[in-house]
């Protein structure tokens, strides 16, 4: 495999370049680092997973936390 090392101003290696065609390789043999091309999730993307009633019950939750919290302190 010819890998290319970049290094900062000290000499120290911060990053490596693969080849296509050995990511390719290495893609097919392992299919979870597919999975690193993949764009993040938004915040947005999580609109609806819960029921409003959950929802409302954790704020609850929360806010008596931070209730208990300010006492403490």
């Amino acid at each position: 495999m010819d890998l290319q090392y970049i290094s900062d101003s000290n000499g120290k290696h911060t990053a490596v370049i693969i080849p296509i065609d050995e990511w390719n390789n290495i893609t097919t043999k392992h299919q979870d680092l597919k999975t690193l091309n993949e764009p993040k999730k938004k915040p947005s993307d999580f609109v609806g997973c819960i029921s409003k009633e959950t929802a409302q019950k954790m704020i609850a939750d929360i806010e008596l936390s931070r209730s208990q919290w300010e006492r403490l302190t």
